[in-house]
């Protein structure tokens, strides 16, 4: 274990790794060679610069962040399809307030990846429109009790999660579902870390609202919630790629992973802990990083130096 600036706080050292100086130092050579144009159209917040109001870009956000589980290439196309037929009724936000329930069940009765269906999409919608109805903007949901220097994203989420779990379950009749027996496709739409979930969706939703938009890909609209309290959007890419690293040696993919992740990366930058994610991810998911040391490949990643992988 490393001691960072004489102070009671702690990043994990792999064997052979460098001090945390020599981490930053990596990781920020990292966002200086990724292309982040490029990067954004292969990557689901592109629905999200989609739109220039901020109310359209909230929704957007919402069902992009919600659907982004699996590979990028079979959910990227069903979420265009999605967002065209949206846009032939005005756009996310004149689609959501003016959502005509039946009729949506027949138009996206058809729509399906994996678990989610068309209907648990029209639910959501439907959930949403309650939600505006109720706060003005989804941002109002998430910053409902936030308390500068009390409150944590943790119990942000909880809390909004809960709201909207609660807002579905009333509205799941509507859609012909069972308030008490949700389908698993809607159950996963409202993952929570209250049960242990990294709530990688989520906190990209986070992620895309709260950033500043510096690099050209999040939006920086919400101004409620810090960037400093983000929590990074844990998937495979970026647990694997931040245990090669250091940044942890946690092998569940938990809440609790997600945030010594983040608490390490804050000790870089603690005003933009999660600005590393987006890098971090595309490493993974351009297919550039094979998860193992590559003498064709690893010897170009600005990551080499410090990353731990094991051989092939």
């Amino acid at each position: 274990m490393l001691c960072v600036g004489g102070q009671a706080s702690w990043i994990p050292v792999f064997e052979g790794l460098k001090p945390v100086s020599a981490i930053q130092e990596e990781l920020e050579r990292m966002l200086e060679e990724v292309d982040y144009g490029a990067r954004v159209q292969r990557d689901p917040v592109r629905f999200v610069h989609r739109y220039a109001d901020a109310r359209d870009r909230e929704l957007a956000g919402m069902f992009a962040a919600l659907m982004a589980y699996g590979r990028v290439g079979l959910f990227l196309p069903l979420l265009d399809t999605l967002f065209e037929h949206m846009d032939e009724q005005g756009g996310p936000t004149a689609w959501v307030l003016g959502l005509d329930v039946d009729r949506e069940l027949v138009s996206l009765g058809a729509f399906q990846y994996r678990w989610t269906r068309g209907p648990h999409l029209v639910l959501l919608a439907a959930t949403l429109r309650g939600i505006l109805e109720d706060y003005g903007s989804i941002e109002a949901l998430f910053a409902e009790g936030w308390e500068p220097g009390h409150s944590s994203i943790r119990q942000s989420l909880e809390a909004a999660v809960s709201r909207l779990r609660a807002q579905a379950q009333a509205l799941a009749p509507s859609c012909g579902m069972s308030p008490d027996d949700l389908p698993r496709g809607v159950k996963y739409l409202f993952a929570s870390p209250r049960h242990g979930s990294a709530c990688k969706r989520w906190n990209l939703y986070l992620r895309w609202m709260v950033r500043p938009a510096a690099e050209g890909v999040d939006s920086g609209i919400w101004t409620s919630i810090p960037a400093s309290h983000l929590v990074l959007p844990l998937d495979t890419h970026t647990h694997r790629i931040s245990r090669f690293i250091g940044l942890t040696n946690r092998k569940d993919g938990s809440w609790r992973t997600a945030e010594e992740i983040t608490q390490n990366l804050r000790k870089i930058d603690p005003s933009d802990p999660v600005r590393f994610d987006f890098a971090l991810a595309h490493l993974g998911i351009s297919g550039f990083c094979k998860g193992h040391r590559s003498v064709d490949i690893c010897p170009s990643c600005p990551l080499d130096p410090i990353c731990s992988a094991p051989a092939s």
